[in-house]
């Protein structure tokens, strides 16, 4: 192994730590957590109250529980008699009292409480339940992991990249994210389904297939020039090339004519150019260990009549008409025209602007079939929908959600995640593009340099919203300022800890419960905190769809551990202190292992 981690050397703040708490309502909460007993110990004594006529009998209102940020302040802190007190019509702190008072406090889990500022109430544990938290962790080979979403179904729908090429780097940041947006929400019990959305029809694979011919037409041994807006990259004689084996000459017709300027090339040939580039994407993704569940046609959706549904839908709720829109400030988009269109009523639903559904020429716009497929989406009852897109269709995200509202009522129903393009930097420059894909560097390039379990951390390093430097150096490299290295070096190194326990002939036995008396120190009892936070930040990452929370996280629970090895013998003479720290690092071991797993990573043992 290396040379032992300097904890002081990674400042947490390197990630900006800065975790929101999400909002756990009374009943919405891991089973896992102590936040869920506390909720239900404060729900008792709301009960209580309002048998005696405190508190109405018929609120229904929801209060917090949670994390101080100051330790002063307690273990925990509820503001349900601030929420409460003007149903009671009490002076918060008043009712605060009320429920301090039908709290059980000294006895099981709360050692203390005490009444704080406007009406707070903060709770303080008892040391021992904090030390049984060891034990928790320890035998629950599933801790971090709740119920809270059962019975839910939820659609995931990622990276969907147009199959006109290789996938790049933000590809493949969006496919990470959405991979464990699903092993998050699926860690919390939600019935998950992974989609990817193949944008098989309209003009980019048209200019796809007509590349392909043009590629195809100088294999047969003619000149050809590549007209602007065409795919001039290697990749297309690749597909070419194999259109070629598979079909000979077949096409040499349409080859000419597209060397013409012919612009509509076989169906045939389109769809053989699609599934080629589909099969590369299927083969990067593998590379990653991400997987679709279904693959959803746009081609089919026009067939099968789903716009025109999405459209006569819209059209019984009176919410498209033909007018004409007024031009759009700063650039134009493509789908504008100075002509009576259909347009869709989306200032209805909170929208700037109305928005065509159909050109003059009687085509529809790129948005018809958007609102079509989202439409067929909430159609197959998902009590919920979550997209990951690039950041540049930010744009879409308003009018898209408007015309959901519109056609199902609902305004929560999607939930869209934007990811920021990556830069790649090598030696403090940016990375050459690749000579293959034309201008941009490819997912795959990346992923057989550095390896998956790299590509995959790095990609969560940041928010999805926030742009990404991807150092390939660092990303390699075994230092502390790595943060793939530090958090795989915290449980490596812990696996090494085993190792030297069976070299010098020790037993430390895994199914028992040891004496954790020993662990009283501050530190330990911070780093005992920290570890029972995992099912509430594995929770709050999966119901925000936030996974980068979960990296924030378990670079915290490293930075800690680090800091107390390097402070503390695992393995004491003294037997006693020996089994506790031992167990305490089991523990650090298991939320660590747990943590990796759901981010997709193998959780290393020897580095």
């Amino acid at each position: 192994m290396e040379q032992p981690v300097e904890s002081s050397t990674w400042n947490v703040t390197h990630m900006a730590v800065m975790v929101k708490k999400s909002s756990h309502k009374r009943g919405k909460m891991s089973d896992t957590s102590l936040r869920h007993t506390l909720s239900l110990l404060v729900g008792r004594a709301v009960e209580q109250l309002q048998q005696e006529g405190v508190i109405p009998g018929d609120v229904g209102v929801a209060w917090d529980v949670e994390r101080p940020r100051e330790k002063s302040h307690g273990d925990f802190s509820t503001n349900a008699a601030m929420v409460l007190a003007r149903h009671a019509r009490k002076n918060p702190r008043e009712l605060a009292e009320r429920l301090l008072a039908a709290l059980p406090v000294g006895e099981g889990l709360i050692q203390k409480c005490q009444v704080a500022g406007p009406g707070f109430i903060n709770f303080f544990l008892q040391p021992q339940r904090w030390l049984r938290m060891v034990e928790d962790i320890r035998h629950d080979a599933n801790f971090g992991h709740s119920t809270v979403g059962q019975g839910q179904k939820v659609q995931v729908e990622f990276v969907s990249a147009n199959p006109t090429g290789p996938m790049h780097l933000g590809h493949g940041r969006g496919a990470v994210t959405g991979d464990v947006i699903c092993r998050l929400l699926q860690a919390v019990g939600v019935n998950v389904e992974r989609e990817y959305y193949i944008n098989d029809a309209g003009n980019q694979v048209r200019v796809l297939g007509l590349s392909v011919l043009l590629r195809y037409h100088e294999l047969l041994g003619h000149e050809v020039t590549i007209p602007e807006g065409c795919y001039p990259a290697e990749y297309v004689i690749d597909i070419a090339r194999a259109l070629m084996q598979r079909d000979g000459e077949k096409w040499q017709q349409e080859a000419v004519q597209a060397a013409q300027g012919s612009d509509t090339p076989p169906e045939e040939v389109v769809a053989f150019a699609v599934e080629e580039v589909m099969g590369w994407i299927r083969n990067d993704l593998s590379l990653l260990d991400i997987h679709f569940d279904h693959y959803f046609s746009e081609k089919q959706l026009h067939r099968q009549g789903g716009i025109e549904h999405a459209i006569d839908l819209l059209r019984q709720k009176d919410l498209i008409y033909q007018g004409i829109l007024e031009p759009p400030k700063g650039k134009v988009p493509d789908d504008w025209e100075a002509k009576p269109q259909l347009l869709f009523r989306a200032t209805r639903s909170g929208d700037d602007s109305d928005r065509p559904l159909q050109k003059s020429d009687g085509s529809y716009t790129y948005f018809a079939a958007d609102i079509a497929y989202h439409l067929n989406k909430a159609e197959r009852g998902f009590n919920q929908l979550v997209n990951v897109w690039g950041a540049d269709h930010g744009g879409y995200v308003p009018r898209v959600k408007a015309a959901l509202h519109a056609l199902t009522g609902r305004k929560d129903l999607l939930d869209v995640k934007l990811v920021q393009m990556v830069n790649l930097n090598r030696g403090g420059k940016p990375v050459r593009m690749s000579k293959r894909s034309g201008n941009f560097v490819t997912l795959r390039d990346l992923t057989e340099e550095v390896g998956r379990d790299v590509v995959r951390f790095w990609f969560l390093t940041r928010a999805g919203d926030s742009h990404l430097d991807f150092d390939l150096d660092l990303a390699v490299s075994k230092s502390n300022d790595n943060p793939v290295f530090y958090v795989q070096y915290a449980h490596a190194r812990l696996c090494s800890v085993w190792r030297q326990l069976e070299e010098k002939g020790w037993q430390f036995d895994s199914s028992v419960n040891h004496s954790l008396e020993p662990l009283q120190g501050s530190d330990e009892m911070d780093l005992i905190r920290l570890l029972s936070q995992f099912p509430e930040v594995v929770e709050g990452a999966a119901l925000a769809h936030e996974p980068h929370r979960l990296t924030y996280y378990l670079l915290e629970v490293a930075a800690a551990f680090h800091t107390y090895y390097n402070g503390h013998r695992l393995l004491e003479e003294d037997a006693t202190v020996r089994n506790a720290r031992l167990s305490l690092g089991e523990a650090v071991r298991r939320v660590l292992a747990n943590g990796l797993q759901l981010m997709g990573i193998e959780p290393q043992e020897r580095m």
